[in-house]
């Protein structure tokens, strides 16, 4: 008898879930200095890469691991649950489509993207913008690439077990379709509130650029990642 994962997600969505949980617990071991200094380290800061005056922790190697390490890095609980609980909704019928090694490049695209953004919009920013939320808008817009189509052949109940067999929408599909154009309008302005920090999100460091960098990106390269995916021909009818 095959025995499913817990809460039957895949190993590496779980796996990814633990990273992260572990890296929260073990920062509230460490001193408050101690604790700065790993988020400094591990956390993207723009102004690495714009000739800062101050000598930044991790230096130069961190200039580089940074754009990986940040996705690892939490501000606080709360934001560790949030990109928790959306990592496991759009990156479980993700990684059942494309397989483990392709989910992790994908995801980590999408992480990079979110922080090229975050630089490309905030240059020289001394403060470091922390967590999976890049990664995560990106699997929310490759998840978009054959969600309808999967609510169209019988209901979003084809995900994630069915991922497999929904037939992924091209760019032009994409760009006719009303419910993509209305959930990628729906995505950037949300992010247009955060940026203008109603109901005091800005306070709260919202990094609303990695969001939309991490979302785009995924949205246009799912299909790189996708190639075994069928076209709709080779799906078969509608599921009654």
């Amino acid at each position: 008898m095959r025995q499913e994962p817990f809460v039957n997600a895949p190993y590496v969505v779980l796996g990814l879930l633990a990273a992260f949980a572990l890296v929260h617990v073990a920062r509230a071991f460490l001193s408050d200095l101690d604790d700065a200094y790993l988020v400094l380290a591990l956390g993207f800061i723009p102004a690495r890469y714009g000739g800062s005056p101050f000598e930044l922790p991790g230096g130069d190697l961190s200039g580089i691991t940074s754009f990986f390490t940040h996705m690892f890095v939490h501000g606080d609980l709360f934001h560790l649950l949030v990109n928790s609980a959306w990592l496991l909704a759009f990156g479980t019928p993700l990684a059942r489509r494309i397989g483990t090694l392709r989910f992790l490049a994908f995801s980590t695209l999408c992480g990079v993207a979110g922080a090229l953004t975050f630089l490309a919009l905030n240059p020289g920013l001394l403060a470091p913008m922390v967590g999976a939320s890049g990664a995560v808008s990106g699997m929310l817009g490759g998840l978009l690439r054959f969600l309808f189509n999967a609510m169209d052949r019988g209901g979003a109940g084809l995900i994630p077990e069915g991922a497999r067999e929904v037939p992924r929408m091209d760019l032009g599909e994409m760009l006719r379709d009303r419910r993509v154009l209305f959930t990628v309008a729906l995505w950037v302005l949300l992010n247009f509130i955060f940026s203008i920090g109603f109901g005091g999100l800005a306070e709260q460091g919202v990094a609303w650029e990695a969001h939309l960098g991490g979302f785009f990106a995924g949205l246009i390269t799912f299909g790189a990642f996708d190639r075994a995916a069928p076209t709709p021909d080779e799906a078969g009818p509608p599921l009654q």
